[in-house]
C-alpha cells in the first residue's frame, strides 16, 4: 500500500494525456472500430444530398443505423464534406472526452475534498484502452458516454441541492439523457433511468415511500423529456417508418433475438453470456484491469465502511450492467458509460491499494514496449524492402522506445512510484503504438501526388473486406471515383486486370507483379495485411515481420472494359 499523487506527477502525467490523445490523431491505423468507416459514408452521402435528413447510404440496411446527431457533427466539422479529413472528423471525439474527463475531475475534487484524487479519476479514466480506443475516432460513444456521465456527476458535485431540486435538476438531466439518445439509442433510457432511480433510493436512505413520494416523478419527468428528444428524430425526418422500420426493430429490438440456441442458454455460456459481459466490462481498462479488480476487491472489504458517494458509483455500473445482460447480445461496449464510475472508484482507492495490480500493468506495459521496439529495430535493419533507409525511424521515435522502456523498468523496481509510472506508462504504450507506424503513414505508405491527381475523377476499383472500406481509400485517392472488390482477390492480378480498367492491386513485398503488355503501373505504395496464415505467423516470430506484415500495393491501368453501374453487390456495401 505506497505511493503518493502529487499535483507534480498530476501536471506531468496530464500534459502526457493530452499529447496522447491528439498524437496521430488522423492516422488510418489509430486503434478503433470498424463502424468508423460506415459512420463517415453515411456522413459523406448525407453531406452530399445537402441536407439534414433523411440519413444518405449506399449500403443495404446501414442507414438508419443510428440517430442523426453524431452524422450532423460530421458535416458540420467536414464543412459538409469539403474538408474531408480524419482529423476533421475526429477533433469533436477528443473534445467530448476531454469534457468528460473535465467535469469527473470536477465531481470526484468535490466530494473527495481533495482535488489530486479529482485529477487522479480523470487520468486513470484516460488511461483506460476501451477510453482511447473509442475516445477519439468517429464513433458514437464519446458523445454518449458524455451526456450520459452528466447528470450523475451533477448529482456528485451538488449533492443534496440536486437531490432536492424539484425542476430544475430533472430539466437539465432530461435534456442531457435526450442528447444521449440523439447520439446512440433510445435504449439508454432504460440504464440511466434505472440508475437514477437507485440514486434517488440510496439518497432516501433506502426508504421505498420516501422516493415514490418526493423523487419518481422526477424521473418521469426525466425519462418523457428525454424521449421527447429523441422523438425530435421522427418529426423532422421525412421516412419516419424508415427509421422505425431499421433502427428501432432492425437495431435495437433485434438484439433480443437468441444469438445461437436460445436465450437461456445464451445468458450463461457462449460469447454473449453474461460472465463474457463482465469479462469485457472489465477488460475496458485495457492495462489497468488489475488494478480495477483490486479497487473491487477493495470495495467489497470496506463495504460496511463504504461513503455515500462510493456507493453511488458502485449503483451507477451495476444499474447499467443488469440492464445491459437483458438482451441477447451482451458487449462490454454498452458498458463504457460506467468507466469513469470505475476509474473515481480506483482513484479514491488508490493510496490503500496494494501494488501487485500495479506491478501487472508495469509487466504489461514492459512486454508491449518490448515487443514494438523490437519489431520497429527488425523492420528498420532488416532491409525487407531491398532499399536501406526507406523504412527508417527518426531518433525521436528511439528516444520515445528507450525512455519508455527505462521509466517502466525503474517502475517495476521502485515500489514508491510504480503506481504513478503505471500510470503514466499506459499513455507512453498508446504513443509507442502510434509512433511504431509512422514510416507507413508517411510517402512510403500513401500514393504520389501525381498519381492522385492522374486517377481524380475516374473510376478506380479497390479492395474491401469490410462495409464502406472505400472510405478510407478516399482519404488516399481523393478526387477517385472508387468501386469494391473484395479483398480476398486483391493478388489475384489475371483476374483484376482482365475485369477493371482501372484497379489496385496486391503483391507480396519483394515480388514484382506480372502484368499484361499493356498493362501499366500508375501507382504504389505500402500497406498492411490484415489476415495471415499460421506459416506466416511463424515466420513473422522468427524475424521475417517485413516481407509477411505488409504488402505493395499498385495502381494498374489496364485495358480492361467495364459497362456502369456494374451488376452485382458492391463489395464495400
Amino acid at each position: 500500500m505506497r505511493g503518493t499523487f502529487t499535483y507534480r506527477s498530476a501536471i506531468l502525467i496530464l500534459l502526457l494525456g493530452v499529447f496522447t490523445y491528439l498524437y496521430g490523431l488522423d492516422s488510418r491505423f489509430a486503434p478503433k472500430n470498424g463502424d468508423e468507416y460506415p459512420y463517415m459514408h453515411i456522413v459523406r452521402m448525407t453531406a452530399d444530398a445537402g441536407s439534414w435528413l433523411p440519413l444518405q447510404s449506399e449500403m443495404d440496411g446501414i442507414k438508419n443505423t443510428k440517430p442523426p446527431l453524431v452524422f450532423w457533427q460530421g458535416m458540420v466539422t467536414s464543412g459538409w464534406g469539403s474538408d474531408w479529413t480524419l482529423f476533421a472528423l475526429r477533433w469533436p471525439s477528443v473534445l467530448y472526452t476531454g469534457l468528460t474527463a473535465f467535469f469527473l475531475f470536477f465531481a470526484v475534487a468535490r466530494f473527495s475534498g481533495r482535488k489530486q484524487t479529482g485529477l487522479l479519476a480523470a487520468l486513470v479514466w484516460l488511461s483506460f484502452f476501451a477510453t482511447y480506443r473509442y475516445g477519439r475516432p468517429f464513433l458514437t460513444d464519446p458523445p454518449e458516454v458524455f451526456w450520459l456521465s452528466l447528470p450523475f456527476l451533477a448529482l456528485l458535485y451538488w449533492g443534496k441541492t440536486a437531490f432536492n431540486s424539484r425542476l430544475l435538476f430533472p430539466l437539465l438531466a432530461g435534456a442531457c439523457f435526450g442528447m444521449a439518445l440523439l447520439s446512440k439509442s433510445f435504449a439508454y433510457i432504460a440504464p440511466a433511468s434505472f440508475a437514477l432511480g437507485l440514486f434517488y433510493w440510496r439518497w432516501r436512505e433506502w426508504s421505498l415511500p420516501k422516493v415514490l413520494i418526493q423523487d419518481l416523478y422526477k424521473v418521469i419527468v426525466i425519462v418523457m423529456l428525454a424521449l421527447g428528444v429523441f422523438a425530435l428524430w421522427f418529426v423532422l425526418d421525412p421516412f419516419p417508418e424508415a427509421v422505425w422500420k431499421e433502427f428501432v426493430l432492425g437495431e435495437n429490438a433485434a438484439k433480443f433475438e437468441a444469438r445461437s440456441s436460445s436465450y437461456l442458454l445464451d445468458l450463461v455460456r457462449g460469447g454473449d453470456s453474461i460472465w463474457m459481459l463482465a469479462l469485457t466490462t472489465l477488460a475496458n481498462a485495457g492495462l489497468f484491469v488489475f488494478v480495477l479488480i483490486s479497487a473491487l476487491i477493495q470495495c467489497w472489504r470496506e463495504r460496511r465502511f463504504i461513503s455515500l458517494e462510493e456507493g453511488l458509483l458502485l449503483l451507477l455500473a451495476l444499474a447499467f450492467f443488469i440492464v445491459f445482460s437483458l438482451p441477447s447480445q451482451r458487449s462490454g461496449r454498452y458498458l463504457l458509460p460506467v468507466m469513469p464510475a470505475l476509474a473515481a472508484l480506483i482513484a479514491l482507492y488508490w493510496h490503500r491499494l496494494p501494488l501487485w495490480g500495479f506491478q501487472i500493468a508495469l509487466m504489461l506495459q514492459l512486454i508491449i514496449l518490448a515487443a514494438l521496439t523490437w519489431v520497429g529495430g527488425n523492420l528498420q535493419l532488416s532491409n525487407f524492402l531491398g532499399q536501406a533507409g526507406i523504412w527508417d525511424y527518426s531518433f525521436w521515435h528511439w528516444g520515445l522506445m528507450g525512455g519508455s522502456l527505462v521509466l517502466v523498468l525503474f517502475g517495476l523496481f521502485s515500489l514508491a512510484r510504480s503506481k504513478n509510472i503505471a500510470l503514466a506508462g499506459c499513455f507512453l504504450c498508446y504513443c509507442a503504438l502510434t509512433s511504431s507506424l509512422t514510416p507507413l503513414e508517411g510517402s512510403l505508405g500513401r500514393y504520389q501526388l501525381s498519381t492522385i491527381q492522374g486517377v481524380a475523377g475516374q473510376d478506380v476499383w479497390v479492395p474491401c473486406d469490410y462495409r464502406a472500406k472505400d472510405e478510407e481509400y478516399r482519404l488516399l485517392l481523393p478526387g477517385a471515383r472508387l468501386h469494391g472488390y473484395p479483398a480476398k482477390d486483391a493478388g489475384q492480378i489475371n483476374l483484376l486486370s482482365s475485369t477493371y480498367p482501372l484497379v489496385a492491386i496486391q503483391s507480396a513485398i519483394g515480388t514484382e507483379p506480372i502484368l499484361c503488355d499493356a498493362c501499366r503501373i500508375i501507382g504504389k505504395r505500402m500497406e498492411m495485411r490484415a489476415r495471415h496464415s499460421d506459416a506466416e505467423i511463424r515466420a513473422i516470430l522468427m524475424g521475417q515481420i517485413g516481407e509477411h506484415l505488409f504488402v505493395n500495393e499498385y495502381l494498374v491501368s489496364t485495358p480492361a472494359k467495364i459497362a456502369l453501374p456494374s451488376v452485382g453487390k458492391d463489395a464495400c456495401r
